[in-house]
């Protein structure tokens, strides 16, 4: 079995920016010449997130204000009693959604939905530069 690391550089805008990053994985996995295996997809840093979704207007807006719902931004955190840095929220929501997610590799292609997209979530309040480690593994 074949393990190959390799790692994305993202800028995001900050505080609900959604970042397609499947293209930049697929080419990986092509670069890699794994045909079959898994891809781990990991964001390092504590306020930013890595899901699927589908990377339309409507998800884009209703993902960010499903967020701001269940994990709003004006009410206390601890963190930010701590820090004084305002971004409390940013690191439950970033906490909530998880930092990485696995894709099984089939014929060197993702076996995403049709629909079905790979996204790094900034929930900073402020613009960031992330690194994306991914980790491809098989044969």
């Amino acid at each position: 079995m074949k393990v190959l690391s390799k790692k994305i550089h993202i800028s995001s805008g900050g505080e609900g920016d959604i970042i397609d990053i499947t293209q930049q994985i697929s080419n990986a996995i092509k670069e890699s010449k794994i045909a079959n295996g898994l891809v781990t997809v990991f964001v390092s840093g504590s306020t930013a997130a890595i899901t699927t979704i589908e990377y339309e207007p409507g998800l884009k807006s209703d993902f960010p204000e499903m967020l701001s719902r269940v994990v709003p931004r004006d009410i206390e955190y601890k963190h930010d009693n701590t820090w004084h840095d305002g971004n409390g929220h940013s690191h439950v929501r970033a906490s909530l959604i998880g930092p990485s997610l696995v894709v099984p590799i089939s014929n060197s292609n993702l076996t995403l939905g049709t629909w079905q997209q790979i996204v790094l979530l900034e929930m900073d309040t402020k613009s960031r530069n992330r690194n994306v480690i991914l980790q491809i593994m098989g044969e």
